[in-house]
């Protein structure tokens, strides 16, 4: 059996000092989805912070989509720094040589104080892959692990919790549904899923606030 998780909650605001973090994400919208609203809070609460922003498989109307709701959510940052690359969408695992040459060349970019990456068991093939590309290539640095909801009902049981202020939140759904025309048409993309997923895990937290996005932490190294 597996353990049950321990429940943290991430002290965000303790040290105000200005961050580093990496953020990848597979598709435009995955880092808005996942840990859109935990970066928002971090650039409020870490002004000046450096933020490296990169989606692998970015063309066409999805590239402006990614870069343009990118510089919305990253508007808070000292240094924001936008990457998108044109991996063909849901082939990443096929094209592995590549994109692990890629993912080499990251530690030249940054030296993260945090990382988010996609977590570990989504069943999307695409996910999992960056997912192990980033513990291969990052292998002692803080890194958490964000949730997509979709179809596959592959939810987990995170394991470490960031509380949202309602305006955050709002803020949150906002610019995901602004910045993602191209998804509007999709059935799980609407407000009540944003917003459910971010009431459950403020009632797991519990948070003191309502809402909350969850992250899985496999290493937590306190200093």
């Amino acid at each position: 059996m597996s353990p049950i998780p321990v429940k943290t909650t991430f002290p965000i605001q303790l040290d105000r000092r200005r961050l580093n973090i990496l953020c990848i994400g597979a598709h435009a919208d995955d880092m808005e989805i996942g840990c859109g609203g935990t970066i928002l809070k971090l650039l409020q609460t870490h002004p000046g912070s450096r933020v490296v922003w990169v989606v692998l498989t970015a063309r066409g109307d999805r590239k402006k989509e990614a870069v343009k709701s990118a510089g919305s959510f990253l508007r808070g940052a000292g240094v924001a720094h936008i990457v998108t690359k044109s991996f063909r969408e849901s082939y990443l695992p096929y094209q592995g040589k590549e994109v692990k040459e890629y993912f080499d060349t990251l530690p030249h970019v940054i030296d993260p104080d945090l990382i988010f990456t996609h977590y570990r068991h989504d069943l999307h093939q695409d996910h999992r892959i960056l997912c192990e590309l980033t513990w291969n290539t990052y292998r002692r640095h803080q890194i958490l692990e964000y949730e997509i909801p979709k179809y596959d009902g592959d939810l987990g049981q995170p394991n470490l919790y960031v509380p949202l202020t309602d305006e955050v939140s709002r803020e949150k759904v906002r610019l995901l549904m602004e910045g993602f025309a191209t998804q509007r048409s999709k059935r799980w993309f609407t407000e009540d899923t944003f917003y459910s997923l971010l009431r459950i895990r403020g009632i797991e937290s519990p948070a003191a606030t309502r809402y909350a996005e969850a992250f899985y932490a496999r290493r937590v190294v306190l200093e």
